[in-house]
Parts: structure tokens; C-alpha cells; sequence
């Protein structure tokens, strides 16, 4: 047996280094819903993050050596049920990319939203390659629209501040959907458009992520669509607010009755 000295039960790096374990475990063990643990994570150390990684992949080895058990019945029946449902039909959706946010010294300028347009504008390009349509929402105020007092003239109807950025100019089929307000849903004809385009995925991007993103997220979810927000492609003020926003949006889920009823519509309209 090796002199050299060990660590006793006293000893307090090593009751640290073990409560960090259990930790570590009951994180990794918990069974939360794979959303609500990635919200967490993004806000968790990196150390932390790596950790749970190393972990999952520890968990998966040992899974894989086992025999695999078939599910009881009702089980397996839920789990054809919910993938007979799982429709997937993508929108990308970009958020008030327009010149009085991208334009620099502009009022409302937002600096990082420029930052995202080359990672924004190859996603955009890939989506019309695959098919797979695109809705700019842009923002758009009446030149007497009391919220310019709250945020100063910007975005007004008819001026060059509402265009879209230019190297992300829409093309022919496109769609264009104007708002007056945070929520892309508020006051547009966007539930029309998507229900026409008969979606049930929305990719988010643009800015304001904590803003203009977020609002329109959880309107979306409450109608039952579910929601991707690529954190390469969206911008906001700051990055902690991003990732703020970016973590909450991450831990919601469509509204389960919502989500129901359209998977119900576009399962009928296929069949």
C-alpha cells in the first residue's frame, strides 16, 4: 500500500469535493423535462455544464450496455400515438431587421442585431433552398401613434426606417407581416399567415430578443405552436439579457391544449 497520505472522512476539500458529486447526481437524475433542464444550464458555470455533459455521456455508456426492455403496453401506445402527431412544418420568422434598428446612430439602433446578419442571412438562404418559408415581421407606426412617445419617432409607416436591412432583403414569395406593437401577433395578420402557410414550427430571429422576440414566443406558444430561437441568428441589447431571454424561452412549452388542437387541424388538412 502506497505511504502516501490519504484523505480522511474529516476532511473538508474532500466533503466538498463529494457534496459537489451528489450535486451533481441528483441534477443529472432529477428527470426534468429536457427544456427546463437546458434553461437552467445556459445560466449554470461552464465547469457545471461540462460536468452534467461528461455525465450524460457516462449514463448513456451504461445505458447502451444493457438489454434494452420493451415498454408495457400503454407506454408504447402513448409514445406511437405522439409520434403519429408530430407534425413539422418550419417557418422562419425574422423579427424587425429593419434600418432604424441596424442603422447606425439611429434612435433605437440596436449595435448587435449587425452582428447576426451574415449567421442570419445564410439561415435565411438555406430555408428558401429547403422550402421552408419565410415571414419577415416588421415593425410599422402611424406618424400619430401614441407608443412614439414612449420610444421616440421610430419605424413610422412610409419612411425607409421600416425596410427591411438590406443584405437581408425579402425576395418574391416571401411574406411580409406588419405589427404595431412587441408581439409579432398583436394586431397582424400573422396567426392568418401561418395557419394558411399551415405551420406549426416557429424559428425566431431578429431583435429585440428580450423584447420583440420574447412577447412573440409566448404568444406563440399560447396558440399552440412551438418555438426555436437560434441563438446565432437573434440579437439584444446586451448579452445578458439575451441569454436571459434566451433561457426562459427555453423552459416553456406550447400551451398543451393549444398544441392539441392544432395538431388536430393540420393532421385533417393532410389526410
Amino acid at each position: 500500500m502506497s505511504d502516501a497520505k490519504k484523505p480522511d472522512a474529516g476532511d473538508p476539500k474532500r466533503e466538498v469535493e463529494e457534496e459537489q458529486l451528489a450535486d451533481l447526481a441528483a441534477f443529472v437524475l432529477a428527470g426534468r423535462p429536457e427544456r427546463v433542464e437546458d434553461g437552467v444550464l445556459m445560466m449554470a458555470a461552464p465547469d457545471f455544464r461540462t460536468a452534467v455533459r461528461d455525465a450524460r455521456e457516462v449514463l448513456a455508456t451504461l445505458g447502451r450496455a444493457e438489454e434494452p426492455n420493451a415498454p408495457p403496453a400503454e407506454l408504447r401506445a402513448k409514445l406511437v400515438e405522439s409520434l403519429s402527431r408530430r407534425i413539422t412544418r418550419r417557418a422562419l420568422v425574422v423579427i424587425d431587421m429593419i434600418n432604424d434598428h441596424l442603422k447606425p446612430g439611429s434612435l433605437l439602433e440596436v449595435p448587435r442585431a449587425r452582428e447576426v446578419v451574415p449567421a442570419l442571412k445564410k439561415r435565411i438562404d438555406e430555408a428558401r433552398a429547403s422550402g421552408v418559408p419565410i415571414v419577415y415581421v416588421i415593425d410599422e407606426h402611424e406618424a400619430d401613434d401614441p407608443d412614439l412617445d414612449a420610444w421616440g419617432t421610430h419605424a413610422v409607416k412610409g419612411t425607409s426606417g421600416t425596410e427591411v436591412w438590406e443584405e437581408l432583403a425579402p425576395q418574391s414569395g416571401d411574406r411580409i407581416v406588419k405589427k404595431p406593437s412587441y408581439s409579432a401577433f398583436y394586431e397582424s395578420d400573422l396567426t392568418s399567415v401561418l395557419d394558411e402557410m399551415k405551420i406549426d414550427t416557429l424559428v425566431l430571429t431578429g431583435c429585440l430578443t428580450e423584447i420583440g422576440i420574447m412577447a412573440t414566443a409566448t404568444d406563440a406558444m399560447q396558440q399552440g405552436f412551438a418555438v426555436e430561437v437560434p441563438a446565432d441568428s437573434q440579437a439584444g441589447s446586451c448579452v445578458e439579457l439575451e441569454m436571459a431571454a434566451l433561457g426562459t424561452m427555453n423552459v416553456m412549452a406550447p400551451f398543451g391544449p393549444s398544441r392539441k388542437k392544432r395538431l388536430d387541424r393540420l393532421a385533417r388538412a393532410a389526410a
